[in-house]
């Protein structure tokens, strides 16, 4: 895993903030660059060279063998609007999935020079042990979310902006690094309404690993799932789940 996001990371790094890099807008409007498909295709070439009998699924060019007892999710970069906006808040996400749960995730943010990789257990940034704050009040956490206009269009909104206010700081640290932000101790919450498989597979692991609670929008099962909620500590998960859901 940390080879994969070595060499995609040095793929990408080039590419950012390159005024000559093409942007093309997908069938769902999400923007997709050389930088993505590049980076997935590596990554999809070194899995099957190394593991030829692992399953990939990926966003950019779909799934092979994904019936396998491991399967490589591949999202390679989680925050291209960021990444086409020359801002570095975005990276590469990995994860691994046995029987259908991820027991293994990655973030690699490669301009910050960032890697953290979870295993459920324990969470690692570039090779130190990372944990979650112990916070357990909203009114003491640091909430983050990727979209403001999410939340309403796709779970409650009334009941998101309420506790925002009871937030101590709301910021749009978004997409996967928001999560590192939580994982390693700087953050407390962080919330998406909206998520897709690749999106959330490696994030599981990580936030698990750093002691924290992850879930869906619901407090459902963390994967799958479309929607995740993820925060440093089981009192301020139940308290953060039960705020969003007040209507």
């Amino acid at each position: 895993m940390a080879e994969l996001a070595r060499e995609s990371g040095d793929f990408i790094r080039p590419l950012f903030r390159q005024r000559s890099l093409s942007v093309e807008t997908k069938a769902d409007d999400s923007p997709v660059t050389l930088a993505d498909r590049g980076a997935e295709k590596l990554m999809r070439a070194r899995i099957s060279q190394r593991f030829p009998e692992h399953g990939i699924i990926g966003e950019e060019f779909g799934s092979e063998r994904d019936g396998a007892e491991f399967v490589w999710m591949l999202d390679p970069i989680d925050g291209t609007k960021s990444f086409i906006s020359g801002v570095p808040l975005w990276g590469t996400l990995i994860a691994l999935l046995h029987q259908g749960q991820p027991i293994l995730g990655c973030i690699h943010q490669p301009i910050l020079d960032q890697l953290m990789i979870g295993d459920g257990t324990t969470t690692r940034l570039n090779g130190s042990a990372v944990r979650c704050r112990p916070t357990t009040r909203i009114a003491d956490a640091t909430l983050l979310t990727s979209d403001p206009l999410n939340p309403a269009k796709y779970q409650d909104g009334a009941a998101y902006t309420a506790l925002e206010k009871r937030a101590h700081l709301v910021r749009l640290w978004g997409d996967c690094y928001g999560y590192l932000l939580v994982a390693g101790g700087w953050a407390d919450v962080m919330v998406d309404p909206i998520m897709n498989p690749w999106d959330i597979a490696a994030l599981v692991p990580i936030i698990r690993g750093a002691g924290g609670v992850v879930s869906d929008w619901h407090g459902g099962p963390a994967y799958p799932a479309t929607s995740t909620v993820a925060c440093a500590t089981p009192e301020l998960h139940a308290d953060v789940i039960a705020a969003l859901n007040a209507g």
